[in-house]
């Protein structure tokens, strides 16, 4: 997966939307044995601050230890995962390459997936695990799956996910198709998306 394989993110923040990199999420995951909607929808979580480059340059300026990517990855997350997979790149080239972060967030969501006990609590799905690891960390994740409650931020993370699920779902029933984003006027006046040609 290279740069040529995921347009850059939007510069206007209400412009992103997770969905249209459908396509790279499910070459992603295959490639990294995980669950393509459980990455649709970490990404979908992570929506909450705009990815394009050069506000995330910006966002790291202010916030020196802010995450980058699609998948908002912080540099401890992503130098564990580039030694234990040999990937090539920085941590810097999250915020440039979608591809190579859709790809590195797939493989932490392995890593994660490896260190889930195989029992855990009925309250939570393995998915739903996974995420709060995603969020919170690997011993956190661990101590949710033997029943230590989470605290706050992590409920809040897990209603959005539950809640994202079904968004998750249709942006990949759609096969990564690129978004209708051009609206023609018809002539009754209705206002309806029309797709680009191509």
């Amino acid at each position: 997966m290279g740069r040529e394989d995921a347009r850059t993110p939007p510069l206007r923040p209400g412009d992103y939307e997770p969905a249209d990199y459908a396509a790279i999420v499910v070459r992603g995951a295959r490639e990294a044995g995980v669950s393509p909607l459980l990455v649709m929808t970490v990404l979908h979580n992570e929506a909450y601050k705009p990815h394009h480059p050069l506000l995330e340059r910006l966002w790291q300026w202010w916030k020196p230890g802010a995450s980058f990517g699609l998948a908002n990855m912080h540099r401890a997350t992503f130098e564990r995962v580039r030694r234990t997979h040999g990937l090539p790149g920085r941590w810097q080239d999250l915020r440039d390459d979608p591809a190579f972060a859709v790809r590195t967030a797939a493989l932490h969501l392995k890593d994660l997936d490896r260190s889930l006990p195989g029992r855990h609590v009925r309250r939570y799905t393995r998915d739903e695990l996974l995420a709060l690891g995603y969020n919170t960390g690997e011993r956190n994740m661990r101590a949710f799956a033997r029943g230590v409650p989470p605290g706050p931020m992590a409920r809040s993370y897990l209603r959005r996910f539950r809640a994202h699920r079904e968004r998750a779902a249709k942006a990949l029933a759609d096969g990564g198709e690129p978004r209708e984003t051009v609206t023609a006027r018809h002539r009754d006046g209705a206002r309806r998306p029309h797709r680009p040609a191509g």
